[in-house]
């Protein structure tokens, strides 16, 4: 069976990017958990519910329909069947979705559903628990990380680039503290797996992380031929 690749690292990270290419290159499913969770917390704001609310959160969950669509162009994310894509990376759904995200009962549901789409092999998974909870036994762990400043120039620039008009210095204080909240949160906090192949980012193109990423998949699946 073909392995599930394990990617985690804070956001801006390269994670999505260099999840996206390697899937494409190895032809495994991409599966961004990360848009799952910005969906959960863009359904929770569209029914008035507060983040921390993990009763109203889980009944939610169990009524709400996330699919993910793999196509050329990247992950497209339908909730109930509305396509959500542009919606759920608003700056706003990136804090909302690591509130969701430290809610026991909503990873419980994220996390079945995760571990369903990845029980066949084949698979990129991309977030911030891969290695460490969703996937533990993945001989394929990657933590992606770059400098701060790094990070939230990526962001901003994305964010630039859908039209979103938001000074620097602000994605960087939003970044730092959802950083902090990711890294200290008292459930599946963001780690690197003891046994994650660590990549730097910062002063590497992409493609140079595909590559480091795809030779070690390589020689995963020669080794269990």
């Amino acid at each position: 069976m073909k392995p599930v690749v394990a990617i985690d690292g804070p956001s801006g990270s390269g994670k999505s990017t260099v999840a996206r290419m390697l899937s494409e290159k190895l032809g495994y499913l991409h599966l961004d958990t990360g848009a799952m969770y910005r969906a959960v917390a863009l359904a929770a704001t569209n029914r008035g519910i507060p983040f921390g609310d993990g009763p109203a959160l889980s009944r939610m969950c169990g009524e709400i329909h996330i699919e993910l669509n793999q196509e050329p162009r990247g992950i497209r994310v339908l909730l109930d069947g509305e396509d959500v894509t542009e919606k759920i990376r608003l700056p706003e759904m990136s804090m909302g979705s690591s509130a969701v995200s430290a809610v026991p009962e909503v990873r419980a549901h994220m996390v079945r559903l995760q571990r369903e789409i990845g029980d066949k092999g084949g698979v990129v998974a991309e977030g911030r628990d891969m290695g460490t909870v969703v996937f533990p036994r993945s001989k394929a762990k990657f933590f992606l990380d770059a400098s701060p400043r790094v990070r939230a120039r990526r962001r901003w620039l994305e964010l630039q680039a859908r039209g979103h008009r938001v000074e620097f210095r602000n994605v960087l204080e939003e970044m730092v503290k959802r950083d902090l909240c990711d890294s200290s949160r008292g459930n599946s906090p963001l780690k690197k797996a003891d046994d994650a192949v660590l990549v730097d980012t910062t002063d590497k193109a992409v493609e140079e992380v595909v590559r480091i990423l795809y030779d070690r998949v390589l020689e995963l699946e020669r080794l269990h031929d």
